[in-house]
């Protein structure tokens, strides 16, 4: 089963504040800039790719706070599955959307493959480091917002492994955004 990861970090490496505020998001580049059919740098044809979509808790809960309507909601019915060790039921704006998942990645996506699922979209820093120390990321898609933050949440903590990127395909967007899409060999 593909895994594959599409976010956006400062340009200093954070996924988030200190607090887990993602604000800068919303502010950052070049705001001015008519951004046309790429307002959303990728983002919705990357989803169509994708079958089915597993994050962290503290993702969820940023969705979650977001409160957002259905006509809002960008994954339509995809199937979403929360990893967590401490939470097993949706907050109040996430259910029917999210199930919960505690155990082995590779038990998780055992089960996904035979139900049929091909292509899973990882989200939540937590996440994406545990699938790369785990060797089960293949592609990553991530976006530098023209921001320094200077400290924060790092996407990347101390894998302890080394991952080699190639096939870099880069896009650079009006807004100042440098998007760089890579796929990940393991030793």
């Amino acid at each position: 089963m593909k895994c594959s990861a599409f976010i956006a970090t400062s340009v200093d490496g954070f996924i988030a504040r200190k607090d887990g505020n993602v604000d800068w998001l919303h502010t950052a580049g070049n705001q001015t800039v008519d951004m046309g059919n790429q307002a959303d740098m990728g983002f919705y044809d990357y989803l169509k790719t994708v079958d089915c979509l597993i994050m962290g808790r503290n993702t969820m809960e940023v969705i979650a706070n977001m409160n957002l309507s259905e006509e809002q909601w960008p994954y339509g019915d995809m199937r979403i599955i929360v990893l967590s060790s401490t939470v097993s039921e949706a907050p109040e704006s996430l259910k029917g959307k999210i199930s919960f998942f505690n155990g082995e990645l590779r038990d998780l996506l055992a089960q996904l493959d035979a139900d049929g699922f091909k292509h899973a979209y990882i989200d939540g820093g937590t996440t994406i480091q545990q699938f790369i120390n785990e060797k089960l990321m293949n592609e990553m898609t991530i976006a530098r917002v023209p921001v320094l933050l200077g400290e924060g949440i790092p996407l990347f903590g101390k894998p302890g492994i080394e991952v080699q990127l190639t096939d870099a395909e880069t896009t650079a967007y009006p807004n100042d955004f440098v998007q760089v899409k890579y796929q990940l060999h393991y030793d």
